[in-house]
Parts: structure tokens; sequence; C-alpha cells
């Protein structure tokens, strides 16, 4: 039996998996950038299912946001105990989202969720990588990226009245507390992405959510990113994550722009990452 992880800054899905079947849950999110490996023992020990036999797993394959190299064995050696018959692997999400929407096949792979990432993957390993540059100077097109340009117009009077009148219904806090609690925040990428769940709010759809925000910041994504990617347009545009799914519509309209096809946006990668280590007859999940 494998352990299969797709973890990010906001959520950790979790699944249990064999040729037979599939035991699938989730936990909050866990990036080593930010959180001691004892968070991630607190993670997955308490959340196994019960009755779980921890001796049977082999294999644990974890993908997560922030595992950089020198992350890595700091990961197997937190989980190692946990699983002690088993081969611990830990590799960055974006090597699990390459997985799950290319499989064995070459292609480019990006991450749309609350922060962003993207790569050219030969259908073994990463060949191409351009950084997002994380939370506080890039990881344009993310829900963080969102986040903050919402706030950011917010504070400095740049909303449509309309607009601004929801926005203070909806949170009610004045631009200072704001301020105030994204510095004080251990995680401020994961608070500023939940302020894109404004766009879909009652003001979703309003010109200047769809141009300023929603669309600009998919934009700033090509723009920064994606046309940086040698002969970028040989490859169709593939997409995992959230804020690539929701707004899909618009993504695949701003690749399009940028001379790209779109292929796979999707949600969630585990069931391609199913697929991809046991062989499964399983796709990548359509719908969150």
């Amino acid at each position: 039996m494998i352990l299969i992880a797709d973890s990010g800054s906001t959520k950790t899905d979790w699944c249990l998996a064999d040729h037979n079947r599939h035991i699938e849950f989730s936990t909050a999110g866990y990036n080593p950038c930010y959180s001691g490996g004892e968070k991630l023992f607190e993670l997955i020990s308490p959340n196994l299912p019960e009755g779980f036999n921890r001796n049977e797993v082999k294999k644990v394959a974890f993908y997560g946001a922030g595992v950089y190299e020198d992350k890595i064995e700091s990961i197997r050696k937190t989980i190692q105990p946990l699983f002690p018959h088993a081969e611990i692997n830990a590799a960055m999400d974006l090597t699990g989202a390459a997985q799950a929407l290319l499989g064995r096949n070459g292609g480019f792979a990006a991450i749309l969720g609350t922060g962003t990432n993207s790569c050219i993957y030969d259908g073994e390993k990463i060949t191409h990588y351009i950084d997002s540059l994380g939370f506080m100077l890039g990881d344009e097109g993310s829900g963080g990226y969102m986040g903050k340009r919402l706030i950011g117009d917010y504070i400095r009077g740049y909303m449509p009245e309309d607009v601004r009148q929801q926005f203070e219904e909806t949170y009610r806090l004045t631009g200072d507390q704001l301020i105030d609690r994204i510095y004080s925040d251990p995680m401020p990428n994961r608070y500023c992405a939940s302020y894109a769940r404004f766009l879909t709010g009652k003001c979703a759809g309003h010109e200047y959510l769809e141009q300023r925000i929603i669309r600009a910041s998919f934009r700033d994504f090509f723009n920064h990113i994606v046309k940086h990617y040698p002969n970028y347009r040989q490859y169709t545009f593939n997409c995992v994550g959230s804020i690539g799914w929701i707004f899909r519509d618009r993504l695949t309209e701003i690749a399009g722009e940028f001379g790209m096809t779109t292929g796979n946006i999707i949600c969630s990668p585990m069931e391609g990452l199913i697929k991809y280590h046991c062989g499964d007859t399983v796709s990548p999940r359509p719908t969150p």
C-alpha cells in the first residue's frame, strides 16, 4: 500500500491506495517554509483511519508546497517513524502536479492555488523551472496574489464604490487592521488567499473584479512567468489548483491571448497521482 499526500499551504489531501482500494482524507495544510516537522507529525498521526495498520504502508509519496531540496531530509525523518517499513519520498508539489496532469508524457504543467508554480516536464523529471518567487515577491495568478490586489485596492481607495461597500460589509476591517493581520499572520499567503472568495461572492461578475483582479492576475502570470519558457507556445497549457479550476474559463481565455491551447485544467491532482503510482484506470478528477 502507498500513502500519497498532496500538501498545500491551505489543505493537505491524503490517500491510502493500492490496486483494489482507496481511502482518502484531508487535513490542514503544511508548508515546511512556515512550519517545523512537528506540525507535519501532528497532521498525520491522529488522522489515520481507525484500525489502520501502519506496517502495511510500503511507500509514502509526499508532494508539498515549499518542499525544496533542503527540506526533504527533514520531512523523511518526520514521516519515517510513523511508517517504519515504508520507503519515504518527498518532492515539490510541482512534481506531483506534472505527474497528475501529464502522467509519463512531457509538457507544460502549472499550479494555480494559494500559490503559483510551473515547469516543463519531460515525462520523468522537471527539465525547466522558473521560480514563482513565492508570496512576497511573486506568485502571480494565485489566490494569494489576487487577495493582495483586492486588499491593496481597498486600502488605497481604488475599488468602485459598490464593490467597496460590499467588501466593508463582508469583512468589517479597516485598512490598518488588514495590514496588521497580514503582517502578524504566521501564514500571510494563506490569509490573503482567503480573500479570493470575495471574487465569487455577491459581487461576482463585476467588471472591476473580472478585469482588474482575475484577468489582470492571470496576465501577470503569463507575462512574468509563462512566456519566458523557451518555445512555450508549442505546449498545451495544463493546470491544477483551485484558482485555476474556479476561473478556468478566464484562464483559458488569457492562455489563448498568449497563443497557448488549453489542455487539462483540474482542481485536485489526487486521482492523477493514484493512476501514476498504482496504474489505476482512473482519470484526473474533473470536479472538486
